[in-house]
């Protein structure tokens, strides 16, 4: 059974950081789970921090970032071939897997070994049934089918949101055999008011590091805005805000409003995983030591 270390934890908390340091030291690779990432020419906005991938004068390899143009959609299915694809890869060169990012979903499907078929739906679509209520996703999962057997998925936003997955599955789709991995998961955390100080701060840099004019010039390229609003956060209040139909105050109020709120759905996520029996093993932001005797044991058990 191949072995597969995964970094989770809520936004702004150093994920990328501590995984390519761990990397550096394990001789590992990294496997984004960044719904997000995927895309190309999504940079300031999506926090994609090249600079963290370097340690010691090393570029630690890293996947799935960068694969796909904006224009183009990105399913939890295409992200699960992908991953094990690339598992196999990095695993066929003696190298240790990464699996590292913030999407619950994304995570989820490879942790909790998710039974997809080709999904047609859009990769933010499954982060929009992230953000309904329970309430909500019942409705729409009896839409889907009225006659619902399982009463067990009407439980949990979790069951509801994977059972509405299957649900939109191409009919034409078919089941993968994917290798048993058995999984080390370490969360990162830190104190709620230094998470959001962090997002307060990032959010200042790249505001002023350009991530408005990286809207701008994707608007310029012919990318729609309502693509762009699509993809959410960043790129939905920015794009309002070049369309002027947000000022600049109200843009960065409810932009930092709509990241804070974000890192505490991620937690609600990872907290529901391990009420399903997900282990995670948490380790304050920065604490590098105990991530280092936590794969050690993992690897030499």
């Amino acid at each position: 059974m191949h072995k597969l270390i995964t970094i989770l934890g809520p936004t702004a908390v150093g994920k990328t950081f501590l995984a390519a340091q761990l990397a550096y030291k394990f001789n590992g690779e990294i496997i984004s789970a960044d719904s997000r990432q995927v895309y190309k020419k999504l940079n300031i906005g999506t926090g994609k921090d090249y600079s963290d991938y370097i340690v010691n004068g090393t570029h630690i390899k890293y996947h799935l970032i960068d694969i796909i143009d904006p224009s183009e959609e990105y399913s939890l299915f295409k992200f699960q071939e992908d991953f094990y694809k690339t598992f196999e890869d990095i695993n066929s060169r003696k190298k240790l897997p990464f699996l590292v990012g913030g999407t619950g979903l994304y995570l989820s499907c490879i942790i909790q070994e998710y039974k997809l078929n080709k999904a047609d739906f859009k990769t933010n679509y499954a982060e929009e049934l992230e953000q309904l209520s329970l309430k909500e996703l019942q409705k729409k999962l009896l839409e889907l089918n009225p006659s619902l057997h399982n009463t067990t998925d009407l439980l949990s936003k979790e069951r509801a949101i994977r059972r509405i997955i299957v649900l939109m599955e191409k009919e034409n789709g078919k089941e993968h055999n994917f290798p048993k991995l058995k999984h080390l998961i370490i969360g990162v955390i830190a104190d709620r008011g230094m998470v959001i100080k962090r997002i307060e701060t990032r959010l200042k840099e790249r505001l002023q590091n350009g991530m408005i004019e990286e809207i701008k010039s994707l608007l310029d390229k012919g990318y729609s805005p309502e693509r762009l609003i699509s993809l959410g956060l960043e790129y939905k209040f920015l794009t309002q805000y070049a369309l002027g139909e947000l000022n600049y105050n109200d843009m960065h109020q409810k932009l930092r409003s709509a990241i804070v709120a974000f890192s505490k759905r991620q937690m609600g996520w990872y907290h529901k995983m391990e009420r399903m029996g997900v282990k995670i093993n948490w380790i304050h932001k920065g604490d590098i030591y105990k991530a280092e005797e936590l794969i050690s044991e993992f690897l030499y058990e």
